[in-house]
């Protein structure tokens, strides 16, 4: 469960200053899986951040029931410097998930050979999207935040991500960014419209679907 509670958040783009939260206060409940839906720029990449803990908002707060992921598709995930051997140990700490297993983990699964010894700037982009998914997958979380990405890779590849990511969401909660309406009816089964620093939560998937769609045709959300 995520608790918002007054929560507000601004940034800066082109010389304005956006909201993305404004002054927010509502509950995401456990045991659902909400689908976030917004206009480019609406803000929605940076509330996943927020729920995750690695972006701060500029007041109020957001209380976390469970253990929550980092966002998959974030690329501050991983120290640039350290191999992603390194990260990984690093990672398994800081989640409390034993080392040795997550190492096992992520290695069999990321298929970078040679490269898992390396530093992850010398990783290309598929790379560096393989370790972030197979190190998401070897910590048990009780919700996953996706961030547009749900897989990797070429078609085998992301044939794997997906079976293995399905197994995950059956046994927890999850919530996805995309502008693919497929995709988060795929996972989902309830939304949320972010929208102008007002987040509205559907608890039929379908109506926040209509709202999104709603805005995206209001003259407003031209510029958004």
């Amino acid at each position: 469960m995520i608790t918002l509670n007054n929560a507000r958040k601004t940034y800066k783009t082109a010389g304005q200053r956006r909201i993305v939260l404004d002054n927010v206060s509502l509950t995401l409940p456990a045991g659902r899986s909400i689908g976030i839906f917004g206009a480019n720029g609406a803000g929605k990449s940076t509330l996943v951040r927020l729920i995750a803990g690695v972006e701060p908002l500029d007041s109020g707060s957001i209380r976390r029931a469970g253990s929550v992921s980092f966002p998959l598709g974030f690329s501050g995930t991983f120290h640039p410097h350290l191999s992603g051997r390194e990260n990984i140990r690093f990672l398994a700490r800081v989640y409390g998930t034993d080392e040795a297993a997550a190492l096992d983990y992520v290695e069999s699964f990321a298929e970078l050979g040679d490269y898992f010894r390396e530093p992850v700037f010398s990783y290309s982009s598929g790379m560096a999207a393989r370790l972030a998914f197979g190190t998401c997958l070897a910590i048990d979380f009780d919700l996953y935040l996706i961030d547009e990405v749900i897989a990797v890779g070429d078609g085998s590849f992301r044939r794997k991500c997906l079976e293995a990511f399905e197994a995950r969401a059956a046994e927890s909660d999850v919530i996805i960014v995309s502008h693919d309406e497929g995709t988060i009816r795929a996972w989902c089964d309830m939304g949320a419209v972010l929208d102008h620093g007002r987040l509205e939560l559907f608890d039929d998937l379908n109506e926040a679907i209509e709202r999104h769609r709603h805005r995206m045709l209001a003259p407003s959300s031209a510029s958004a």
